[in-house]
């Protein structure tokens, strides 16, 4: 049998309240009525860019795909293989082109009427202990991995670099009232064992939660 392995991960959009930083740089937004907003992958938005006057809406919860095929001749050799994204690549903040082909846009806001600085709100991702095939057999989450960038961007990212651990983690903390943020996610999948051939899937979660 030949074996060739195609890693999927889904990732669905979980905004807790609807309510949206261009560059991975934190942009200061203006004040305005309670509202979180968070994009993974696509998004909507209404009017043109935020800073344009634009409104984020709800898409739906659209849900972004990532995945890989593995070749036959290199299944389980340990060599992390790169995974392919969909999703728009431009930044729902001013409309600029943030991420390159392959990679999920990530980003969002936290806003209130006032300005306190001390509150903030925090990104989580709520992943599954495996992905898992058809016939049952399954790769632990911790093979898919992420490193963060942004085109013209300077580290650190905003929403930094990591590995899902099955469960809910914590992304960042940093998501301060009145200010946008946002960096661009490209995934692996640690290829470290030889697997059944097969289609493994898994589904993600993001949240952006206020105090």
């Amino acid at each position: 049998m030949t074996r060739s392995l195609l890693a999927k991960i889904a990732l669905s959009m979980l905004p807790v309240m609807l309510a949206a930083e261009a560059h991975a740089y934190v942009v200061t937004i203006g004040r305005a009525a309670t509202a979180v907003y968070l994009r993974v992958g696509d998004g909507a938005i209404s009017g043109g860019n935020y800073a344009s006057g634009g409104t984020p809406v709800n898409n739906g919860g659209g849900i972004s795909l990532v995945q890989v095929t593995v070749p036959a001749a290199v299944v389980g050799n340990g060599v992390d293989q790169a995974m392919t994204g969909n999703g728009r690549l431009t930044s729902d903040y001013d409309g600029f082109t943030f991420c390159t082909a392959g990679q999920i846009y990530i980003g969002g806001f936290y806003r209130q009427a006032n300005n306190n600085p001390n509150v903030s709100a925090t990104l989580q991702v709520t992943s599954p202990s495996a992905l898992i095939s058809a016939s049952g057999d399954t790769i632990p989450i911790s093979q898919i991995r992420w490193t963060s960038s942004g085109i013209g961007d300077a580290d650190p990212q905003t929403i930094p670099a990591g590995t899902f651990t099955g469960g809910t983690q914590t992304l960042a903390t940093n998501f301060q009232r009145n200010t946008w943020r946002e960096s661009c996610h490209s995934f692996l999948y640690g290829n470290d064992a030889v697997v059944a051939a097969g289609t493994y899937n898994a589904r993600v979660t993001y949240t952006l939660a206020s105090p």
